[in-house]
């Protein structure tokens, strides 16, 4: 059964050229931070071109739970009056962040290190998700957690009354991670430093900067390491959101798959640490362009356009890059189906805790459609069956995971015979207008008549 209710079955098939202008939706990363650090600052934070998905939603109601005045004007414009640093009131109910890992982990951060208690939800896949890479680090500044066995929500921060700075080294590659234990360090005298052997994407630093904190980054034979001043006066911003890369992922790959296809994605951030897809896909041969390149809010920004490309070739992605298109490799996979070769993707094991095991879910489905697939614990190899070459006709497990529903139904607009998903409905948690983008591209999708 659907987190969202009544699974609903949807379908692809095969499609004539995808053509046009695709708005996509604004980031989902920096939409959750703008709202977050609006709701820590002093005054009216003013913010345009919100991703007003589900998940982005559930995180403006959890910063007005905390005492954060948040108020929608018009279509993605909001403004939010904070309470400042260390200035979060005790919620009088659970906070339900939905399918949010990065709402959920950013919010536990943000709390963690002010002396009240919160308890945590979120739908049947986000309370599958390990918290213990959050708590873990928290629990150094004095925090508590109480949660379900593993690690898992529901679960209970308790914030710390006298914390202490930190100084963390990441684990593994994780934003989430990094971005929690800098949001925890605001509320602490002292400095809070967190190490990361390889760079994740780093809008939490960029935000950060421009709110008004005190934090540096360098380069260091321990990696990239990154000091935050604690106890700063953040001062409320104007922020336009750029429209989000994993959101372009999906028509633009599509585009590249499915004959005929030349669209125009508008005003896509190009942030170094998220654009490791269009690295890839250029090295594989696709016909992908940057236009009108341009910066704003101290984030890079172009026009991509992308057409169909039927020489795409079997690459190895850098395992350095898996940080820079973590969320991108489900939609990959669906290329890397139509290329001829293989793609060898290593250095992926955090696909196996996403919002699904995202490795065995991809090469589960591509499987069932004529794709031969090997996979590890932190790699896996897609065999190419070149431009239109797959078979499709398969029904794939979504395990209500938005990337798995939208990479197969991307693939089934180049397959021989239609693809259907079992459940679309999670779509709507981080793209709700994928369905609506798609057809007016010329994309033939939709539900199943039951």
């Amino acid at each position: 059964m659907s987190a969202h209710g009544k699974p609903i079955k949807m379908q692809a098939r095969k499609s004539a050229g995808l053509s046009g202008e695709a708005h996509v939706p604004g980031d989902k990363s920096i939409s959750h931070r703008s709202l977050i650090f609006g709701a820590m600052a002093i005054g009216q934070t003013r913010i345009k071109g919100l991703l007003e998905g589900q998940d982005v939603l559930d995180t403006a109601k959890a910063m007005a739970s905390f005492g954060a005045r948040v108020t929608r004007v018009a279509d993605g414009e909001w403004h939010v009056d904070g309470v400042g640093v260390g200035g979060f009131a005790e919620p009088d109910h659970v906070i339900d962040c939905g399918n949010s890992g990065t709402g959920v982990r950013l919010i536990m951060g943000a709390m963690a290190t002010t002396p009240i208690a919160a308890t945590f939800t979120g739908d049947a896949s986000l309370n599958k998700r390990p918290m213990a890479r959050v708590t873990d680090p928290l629990a150094l500044f004095g925090a508590q957690a109480f949660g379900r066995s593993g690690g898992r929500l529901p679960m209970t921060i308790i914030g710390a009354e006298t914390p202490v700075p930190v100084r963390y080294k990441l684990p593994v590659p994780s934003a989430q991670v990094k971005s929690a234990v800098l949001l925890a360090g605001l509320n602490v005298r002292g400095q809070t430093v967190v190490i990361e052997e390889e760079a994740t994407r780093d809008h939490t630093e960029r935000m950060l900067a421009g709110f008004g904190a005190t934090i540096t980054s360098e380069q260091t034979d321990e990696g990239r390491v990154i000091t935050l001043e604690g106890q700063p006066e953040l001062r409320p911003q104007d922020i336009t959101v750029p429209r989000d890369p994993s959101s372009a992922a999906f028509p633009i790959c599509a585009a590249l798959i499915t004959e005929g296809s030349d669209v125009l994605v508008p005003n896509i951030g190009l942030n170094p640490t998220r654009a490791g897809l269009f690295e890839t896909l250029i090295e594989m041969g696709a016909d992908l362009t940057y236009e009108n390149i341009r910066d704003e809010g101290g984030e890079p920004m172009a026009d991509i356009r992308a057409r169909f490309s039927p020489d795409l070739k079997g690459i190895e992605v850098p395992p350095e890059r898996a940080a820079s298109m973590i969320d991108e490799y489900p939609i990959l996979s669906v290329v890397a189906a139509n290329a001829t070769g293989a793609t060898v993707m290593r250095g992926v094991k955090e696909l196996r805790v996403k919002e699904s095991d995202r490795i065995d879910a991809m090469a589960t489905g591509l499987r069932a459609n004529g794709v031969e697939v090997e996979d590890g614990p932190d790699w896996w190899i897609v065999q190419g069956r070149g431009a239109g070459g797959v078979q499709g006709g398969a029904i794939c497990a979504t395990h209500l995971d938005h990337r798995i529903a939208m990479s197969f139904l991307c693939l089934g607009l180049s397959t021989k015979e239609p693809v259907q998903i079992d459940d679309g409905g999670p779509i709507t948690t981080s793209f709700p207008i994928f369905i609506d983008l798609m057809r007016g591209l010329g994309a033939t999708l939709g539900e199943v008549d039951v």
